[in-house]
């Protein structure tokens, strides 16, 4: 567009014109850095999840939930799901109520996702410079 000699009556369609390319490229950059963060959130339970709880620790999937042309959603999960809330809160024992017995809380779905806000911060800063 720079250099050209636009006339007064199709400036309107050249501008809409260079917003809606200039729109398409953050909707990629975003979905690129969605599907980024994603993939990191998923590795950081991997490591950080309990190991002692079967095969809950390697159990995190990152699945594509809906995706549209201006918008991506990604859901990161544990396919062993059952457990997930107990091993991040604890809980009671089986026989003893929570004043015999609990399982203490091991806290890391949480840090994850701060982790993943924080980080999905950074990578669109970086990409839309």
């Amino acid at each position: 567009m720079s250099g050209n000699i636009i006339d007064i009556d199709d400036l309107a369609s050249e501008v809409m014109q260079c917003l809606n390319e200039y729109s398409e490229d953050v909707d990629k950059k975003m979905k690129k850095v969605v599907r980024k963060t994603a993939t990191s959130v998923k590795q950081e339970l991997n490591v950080t999840s309990p190991k002692d709880s079967g095969e809950y620790a390697e159990s995190w999937k990152s699945s594509v939930t809906q995706e549209k042309n201006q918008a991506i959603h990604i859901t990161v999960h544990a396919k062993k799901y059952q457990i997930a809330h107990l091993l991040e809160n604890g809980h009671a024992i089986r026989r003893g109520g929570r004043s015999y017995g609990k399982v203490t809380a091991k806290p890391h779905i949480k840090k994850a996702e701060e982790n993943g806000e924080k980080l999905i911060e950074k990578l669109m800063i970086k990409e839309l410079g």
